[in-house]
C-alpha cells in the first residue's frame, strides 16, 4: 500500500472512530436506523448475518446485536423467520407505519404546515404527552399540546386545526416562550461540527466506508431530526442551525449514497436473494434530498 493511499486510510478510520467516540451507539437504535435508511426501501427484510456485518463495522459486536434484535422482536418492532440456516428479520406493520414518519422527516423536503391543538384525556394523557413532546409538540397544560400537522396522533385524541389570522411577525417570540430552542440549536451545532470533516474525505471513501459513515450520519441527525419542532421559518430564529444541519445532511447523503447503495447492491440479501429497490422510493429520496442541497 502507497503512502498515500495509506494516509487516506487512516484519516477516514481515524474520522470514523471520533464519530463512534462523539456519537455513541446502542445496538438497537442503530439497528432501527439501519432498517429505516436501507432495508425499508428495499422490501423491509434482511439477513442476520448483514445485520451482524453492518453493526460491526460500527464497533458494535455480534453478542449486542443478538440481544438488540431479540428486543425488537418483543418490542414488536420486527418478526423473523428461518430459511435454512439463515435467519432473516422484517418490519412489523406498526414499525413501517413509524418509519414511514419518520422517512418524511429525514428525506421528503418540507413546507409550512398547518397547526394543530391537541386535547388529550383519560389515564394515559401523561403518557401521550410525554410522546407528542418528543415530536416537537408543546405542551401548554397538562393535557393540551400545541404543534405542526405533520406527526402522528392518537386516534382518541380531540384536536383542533389552528391557524393564524393575525399577528404573524409574533410567531419567533411564541416559539422562543413554548420551545427550548437552544437546546435544539446546540444539537444541530454538534451534528455540523461532527460531520463537516466528511467532506473533506468524499473522494477517498471505499463503498464499506460510504455506508459506514452514512448510517452514523443519518443515526445522529435523526435523533435531532424527530425531536426537534418542525416549525416554519417565521417562527424559528434568524440563522437557524437546523437549517445548515439539513443542507450538510442532504449534501453528504447525496454524495456518500452512490457508494453506499453500491455496497448494499453487492452485499445484502433478503430471503428472496440480493437485496433490491421496491418501487420508486429511493430515487425519490434523492430527488427531495437535492431539492435542498
Amino acid at each position: 500500500m502507497s503512502k498515500s493511499v495509506s494516509r487516506s486510510v487512516n484519516e477516514v478510520d481515524m474520522l470514523t472512530r471520533q464519530l463512534l467516540h462523539a456519537v455513541p451507539l446502542k445496538a438497537a437504535a442503530f439497528i432501527v436506523t439501519l432498517y429505516g435508511d436501507v432495508v425499508e426501501p428495499r422490501g423491509g427484510v434482511l439477513w442476520m448475518g448483514n445485520v451482524i456485518e453492518t453493526c460491526a463495522m460500527a464497533g458494535i459486536s455480534e453478542n449486542l446485536v443478538r440481544t438488540a434484535v431479540s428486543r425488537l422482536v418483543a418490542a414488536g418492532q420486527l418478526t423473523g423467520e428461518r430459511i435454512g440456516r439463515r435467519s432473516f428479520y422484517r418490519l412489523t406493520p406498526a414499525a413501517r407505519a413509524e418509519f414511514a414518519y419518520a422517512a418524511r422527516v429525514l428525506y421528503a423536503s418540507r413546507v409550512a404546515q398547518q397547526w394543530h391543538l391537541v386535547y388529550l384525556d383519560g389515564e394515559n394523557a401523561d403518557v401521550s404527552m410525554r410522546g407528542l413532546k418528543r415530536l416537537g409538540y408543546a405542551a401548554l397544560n397538562p393535557r393540551l399540546a400545541f404543534g405542526p400537522d405533520d406527526v402522528p396522533l392518537s386516534p382518541e385524541a380531540l384536536v383542533w386545526k389552528a391557524g393564524v389570522i393575525q399577528g404573524q411577525d409574533q410567531m419567533r417570540s411564541f416559539a422562543a416562550a413554548h420551545w427550548d430552542l437552544a437546546v435544539y440549536a446546540e444539537a444541530y451545532r454538534t451534528f455540523i461540527r461532527n460531520f463537516q470533516p466528511v467532506e473533506g474525505l468524499l473522494g477517498k471513501l471505499g463503498d464499506e466506508e460510504a455506508l459506514t459513515l452514512r448510517l452514523l450520519m443519518v443515526h445522529q441527525y435523526r435523533y435531532v431530526a424527530l425531536r426537534a419542532p418542525h416549525l416554519p421559518r417565521e417562527a424559528l430564529p434568524e440563522n437557524w442551525e437546523g437549517h445548515m444541519a439539513r443542507s450538510l445532511f442532504a449534501r453528504l447523503y447525496l454524495t456518500l449514497s452512490n457508494k453506499a447503495d453500491a455496497y448494499v447492491s453487492g452485499k445484502f440479501v433478503d430471503n428472496n436473494g440480493v437485496l433490491i429497490e421496491q418501487g420508486q422510493s429511493l430515487q425519490q429520496r434523492l430527488v427531495c434530498l437535492s431539492q435542498l442541497d
